[in-house]
């Protein structure tokens, strides 16, 4: 039976945030890693292992081998990283979690969900802020679904932190200093104002008002075609990325075969992403900035060559300072995509 009071809450996708809103907030790969400011007023609480008791109160660090940036928000409450595999699933039975909620745009993968017994809600969110709408439903989530609940983005620093301590102050189970100390713990970047702007602004929902919202817990949210290309893109760049941060040199016989094949699939995306009909719409800083980490690309998949397997074991050091400097410019044009388009506050 369907709940009475405000009109229904879906999926954040599909309402509330237009689609070039869903797209900006991807304006560029989530690839571009800061070095975060931490106050000093919120002290860092120790890590638990996994296994541990993750249900006292007070935020903390979660040891963890599969589950990125692992933090205990309160009790019940865990925010990390994207679980991937059985072995992130495993760990997540071991911590006794029965409810996933995903904030990013990819779509969940519910099979392994479901076979762990686990439930997932997809409640998608942006960089620039999280709208109240979608805070009321994860605190509504919060509320009514089994625990312990985890809440995940992609690399569990920004926008799912941000998520819980919001929600759990929307729930009155988090004090506001309590909130923000979750970003620190988290490493949060303080470019992301919005970010930091929603968490410092939430107040609690009065509980009858919580109750009354409607909302149908959705396993999956249907998202515009540029947040899917940008959701792959962005697992393109980071097995890149792992070469790049490495010199390009040969660590593995496999990535000998395996780099030169991202770097072409690097390039594809950013082309693909080009003739999006959407894309013609945006800004043209916001084209300019995609067309110059598509050429950036161009040239790291030729210097790649797929068809020469050993090239990456063979690589001068022209070579390599070569590929480091269009890296290095595929970076920077992502970094001011960010700024100007995806972080800024609504």
């Amino acid at each position: 039976m369907r709940q009475t009071g405000p009109a229904l809450y879906r999926c954040p996708t599909h309402r509330r945030i237009p689609v070039r809103r869903i797209g900006l907030m991807h304006a560029c790969l989530s690839i571009a890693f800061f070095l975060s400011h931490s106050p000093t007023q919120h002290p860092v609480a120790s890590a638990v292992g996994v296994g541990e008791s993750v249900q006292e109160s007070g935020p903390k660090k979660l040891a963890s081998k599969h589950l990125p940036n692992a933090i205990q928000v309160r009790s019940g409450v865990i925010s990390g990283g994207l679980p991937e595999g059985p072995a992130a699933f495993a760990e997540l039975r071991d911590l006794g979690v029965q409810t996933i909620i995903s904030v990013d745009g990819a779509k969940p993968d519910l099979d392994l969900a479901k076979e762990f017994s686990m439930r997932y809600v997809h409640i998608p969110h942006g960089y620039d802020g999280i709208p109240s709408e979608t805070i009321a439903a994860i605190a509504k989530t919060l509320n009514e679904l089994p625990g312990p609940i985890y809440i995940h983005c992609h690399h569990g620093k920004h926008r799912s932190p941000a998520a819980a301590a919001s929600a759990c102050v929307a729930q009155g189970t988090l004090s506001q200093s309590e909130a923000i100390g979750i970003l620190q713990l988290a490493g949060t970047n303080r470019a992301y104002r919005g970010l930091f702007e929603t968490v410092k602004n939430v107040k609690p929902i009065d509980p009858l008002e919580l109750s009354k919202l409607r909302f149908d817990f959705p396993a999956s949210c249907d998202v515009p075609p540029l947040v899917d290309a940008m959701v792959a893109l962005e697992i393109t760049f980071a097995k890149l990325d792992k070469s790049a941060a490495g010199g390009w040199q040969l660590l593995e016989s496999t990535e000998s075969l395996e780099t030169p094949h991202q770097a072409v699939l690097l390039q594809e995306h950013f082309e693909e992403l080009l003739r999006l009909d959407d894309v013609k719409n945006y800004p043209g800083p916001f084209r300019d900035l995609l067309k110059e980490s598509q050429l950036a690309a161009l040239r790291v998949q030729s210097m790649l060559n797929p068809s020469a397997p050993a090239i990456l074991g063979a690589l001068t050091p022209e070579h390599r300072e070569a590929l480091g400097v269009n890296w290095k410019s595929i970076r920077s044009a992502c970094t001011e995509c960010h700024q100007r388009f995806r972080d800024p506050p609504k």
